[in-house]
C-alpha cells in the first residue's frame, strides 16, 4: 500500500458557504468584470457588483415563491450565463442544486427530479418544458417549474415576483447556510445502472475551490479570462466556473459547439478547460487540414519537434539544435494553432478521461501545456492534477492541497480530504459501500510513485478476464484506438473469451474527408463500407498501434465495425461521453458473437 497526502493551505471554515463570494466580490472588487455575456454576437461586460445584484434580485423571487432553505432546484439548461447566475441565486436563497444534463430524456429527468424530491426546476427551451410535461404528472413534490428562455423568462419573472421582498429576507436566509450544509446533489453518469445522487455539501465545494486557486496561481489571477464549454451539469466545468469567480477571472460561456472555434476568436481565453476528446480534434483538424492543403509533410515534421521538444524538457532540456528548429515550426506552425485557441491561451486543463502522452508533449510542445487531472463526482472535481511545477507525462498529477491518495494492495485508489463527498442520496448501502474512515473507494485502478504522481490504469470494475486467466484493462488500449481521427469510439471485448475483440465506430465529421482521400463514393456511409478493404486496412492500423503498448495475451486479434456511432439517444454513452459497456454489449450482442463465431 502506497499513500501520499498534499497539506492543505488554507482550511475552511464552519459558517462559510458557496454564496459568499458574490458579495465579497461585489463589496470589494465591484467593478471588477466578473463575466463577459454573449448577447446578439457580442460580449457584454457583467461586473461582479451587477452579478451580486442579479443573483439577489432572483434569489428573492426564489424564497418569494417558497423555496426554503434546504429545499431541492432542479437546473437543466446549456452551458449558459443564466446556469451560473441561477446556481448562485439558488444558494442565496439557501437552497440546493441539482443539475440535470440538457440532453437527458424524460425518464431520466423524472428519476433525478423524484428521487431529488425537487421542489421547483428551470428548464432552458420549449423543449425541455416538453419533456418535463411528459413526467410532470409523476412528481407530486414538484410545485414550480420556470423557463430560461420565452416571455418573460426565468430570470424576469422571479426578478419581479420579488421585487418587493425585503434585501435582508435572502441575507438572513444565506448567511445561515453553514459549510457542512448541502450545497448541490449531482447524479453520477449511471454507468453501471440508474444515476446514484452524490451528495456534495459547501465545504466540499469551497475546499475544491481554494486547492484549484493553490494548483493554478497563474491561471487564477485576477483579469485572466476563461471561456466555459463543457456542460456546466459536469462537475468539473462547474468547478472550474466557480474557482474563477472566486479568483476574479473573467468568465464566459459557450453553448454550441458548432460556434466553439468562433467564439475562442472573439472571447480569446487565457486558459481552457476541456475533456481529451476536445483536445483530440484541434489536432486532428488541425493535421487534416494542413493535409488537404498539401502541407502534410510541413505539419508532420512540425508535430515531431513539438514532441521531441516537450519530451526534452523532462530529460535536461532541448539542445541548441532542437531549439532552432523548434522556434522556426513556432512561427510557421504552432503560432496558428495557438490562434485557433483564441490568440492568448497559455495552457489548458483537461478531465474525465486519459489525455495520451502524445498529445500530452504536442501541445506542450506548441506552447499550450494541458495540465491533466483526475477526479470524480465524488469528490468535487480534481483530487489530483498536474500543474507548472509538477507537471510529469502520462500520470495526472499529484494530489491538490489537503488532500491524500492511496494505493491499496489490489490496485484501488483510494481518496480523502475535505473534497470527498459525504455520501450518496437516500442510499445507505452504496455510502457505506464507497466510504471507509473517510477514504472513498474510486473504483479506479493506479499506480503512485515516490513523488506522488498517479497513474490510472484502469477501471477495477471494467477488468477483462479472458478465458486463458489473462487480465485485460481496456481502458489503455480504447483511448489509444479513439485518438485517431478516423475512430471515434471503441469498446474493448473478451470477458471469458479466449482472446481480445473490439468493437469501433467511426467518427462521421472524418468519414467524408477519408472517402475523398480513398476514392469512395460521396454518398456512401459507414454501413456502407463495413467491410471496405481501406477501411478494415486503416482501423487495423491502429489496431496495431494499440497493440504495441500491451502483451500478447492483452492484444486485440479481431475487430468489428459497426455502422453507427455509440449514441446516448440509445443510451450506450453519457452525456460527458461515457461508455456503458452493459447497454452496448446487450445493443450488439449479435456482433460480439460473431468475433468469437469461429
Amino acid at each position: 500500500m502506497r499513500e501520499y497526502s498534499a497539506p492543505a493551505n488554507r482550511s475552511v471554515a464552519d459558517d462559510e458557504n458557496m454564496a459568499d463570494v458574490v458579495w465579497a466580490n461585489a463589496e470589494r472588487f465591484g467593478d471588477v468584470v466578473s463575466f463577459r455575456r454573449q448577447v446578439d454576437g457580442s460580449w457584454l461586460d457583467v461586473t461582479a457588483r451587477e452579478f451580486a445584484a442579479q443573483v439577489l434580485a432572483v434569489a428573492k423571487g426564489m424564497v418569494e415563491a417558497g423555496i426554503g432553505k434546504g429545499d431541492r432546484v432542479g437546473l437543466m439548461a446549456k452551458t449558459r450565463y443564466e446556469w451560473t447566475l441561477l446556481d448562485f441565486a439558488i444558494w442565496a436563497a439557501g437552497a440546493v442544486t441539482v443539475p440535470i444534463y440538457e440532453t437527458s430524456s424524460a425518464e431520466q429527468v423524472h428519476w433525478i427530479l423524484s428521487d431529488s424530491g425537487a421542489k421547483a426546476v428551470v428548464v432552458e427551451t420549449a423543449a425541455h418544458k416538453a419533456t418535463l410535461d411528459e413526467v410532470r404528472g409523476r412528481l407530486p413534490e414538484l410545485a414550480h417549474a420556470w423557463q430560461i428562455e420565452g416571455e418573460p423568462g426565468a430570470v424576469a419573472e422571479l426578478t419581479a415576483l420579488g421585487a418587493d421582498l425585503a434585501d435582508d429576507r435572502v441575507h438572513d436566509r444565506r448567511r445561515s447556510v453553514k459549510a457542512d450544509e448541502l450545497a448541490t446533489i449531482v447524479y453520477t453518469s449511471g454507468t453501471t445502472g440508474r444515476p446514484k445522487g452524490v451528495e456534495l455539501t459547501h465545504r466540499n465545494l469551497l475546499a475544491e475551490v481554494r486547492a484549484d486557486i493553490d494548483a493554478f496561481p497563474q491561471l487564477m489571477e485576477q483579469g485572466n479570462s476563461l471561456l466555459v464549454f463543457l456542460p456546466l451539469a459536469h462537475i468539473l466545468a462547474r468547478a472550474i466556473a466557480v474557482t474563477a469567480l472566486t479568483a476574479r477571472v473573467t468568465l464566459g460561456h459557450s453553448s454550441d459547439v458548432k460556434e466553439l472555434v468562433a467564439d475562442l476568436g472573439t472571447f480569446r481565453p487565457t486558459f481552457v478547460v476541456a475533456v481529451p476528446r476536445v483536445f483530440e480534434k484541434v489536432y486532428n483538424g488541425a493535421k487534416l487540414k494542413a493535409h488537404t492543403e498539401g502541407k502534410g509533410k510541413i505539419f508532420d515534421v512540425a508535430e515531431a519537434t513539438a514532441v521531441a521538444y516537450s519530451e526534452a524538457l523532462d530529460a535536461g532540456g532541448p539542445g541548441l539544435g532542437l531549439r532552432l528548429k523548434h522556434a522556426v515550426f513556432d512561427k510557421l506552425v504552432y503560432a496558428k494553432l495557438r490562434a485557433a485557441l483564441g490568440g492568448r491561451c497559455t495552457a489548458a486543463v483537461s478531465g474525465g478521461a486519459p489525455l495520451g502522452a502524445r498529445l500530452a508533449h504536442f501541445f506542450r510542445g506548441i506552447g499550450v501545456p494541458v495540465f491533466e487531472g483526475y477526479g470524480l463526482t465524488e469528490t468535487s472535481a480534481a483530487a489530483c492534477v498536474n500543474t507548472e511545477h509538477g507537471f510529469r507525462v502520462g500520470t495526472v498529477g499529484r494530489p491538490v492541497n489537503g488532500t491524500s491518495v492511496r494505493v491499496a494492495e489490489d490496485g484501488e485508489v483510494l481518496l480523502k480530504g475535505d473534497i470527498v463527498f459525504r455520501g450518496y442520496w437516500k442510499n445507505e448501502q452504496a455510502t457505506e459501500e464507497s466510504l471507509e474512515d473517510g477514504w472513498f473507494r474510486t473504483g479506479d485502478l493506479g499506480e503512485l510513485d515516490d513523488e506522488g504522481f498517479l497513474k490510472i490504469t484502469g477501471r477495477k470494475k471494467e477488468i477483462i478476464v479472458t478465458a486463458g486467466g489473462k487480465n485485460v484493462a481496456p481502458s489503455g488500449l480504447e483511448d489509444a484506438l479513439k485518438a485517431k481521427p478516423l475512430i471515434s469510439q471503441a469498446m474493448v471485448v473478451g470477458d471469458r473469451r479466449p482472446f481480445i475483440g473490439v468493437l469501433v465506430t467511426i467518427d462521421e465529421e472524418f468519414f467524408p474527408t477519408w472517402k475523398e482521400q480513398h476514392g469512395k463514393p460521396a454518398d456512401a456511409t459507414v454501413a456502407d463500407l463495413v467491410d471496405d478493404p481501406d477501411l478494415r486496412t486503416a482501423v487495423q492500423e491502429a489496431v496495431n498501434e494499440a497493440n504495441r503498448q500491451v502483451s500478447q495475451a492483452e492484444a486485440i486479434k479481431k475487430f468489428t465495425i459497426l455502422p453507427r456511432d455509440f449514441s446516448e439517444a440509445d443510451g450506450e454513452i453519457t452525456p460527458s461521453l461515457k461508455l456503458k459497456r452493459n447497454v452496448v454489449s446487450k445493443n450488439h450482442a449479435g456482433d460480439i458473437e460473431a468475433l468469437y463465431a469461429k
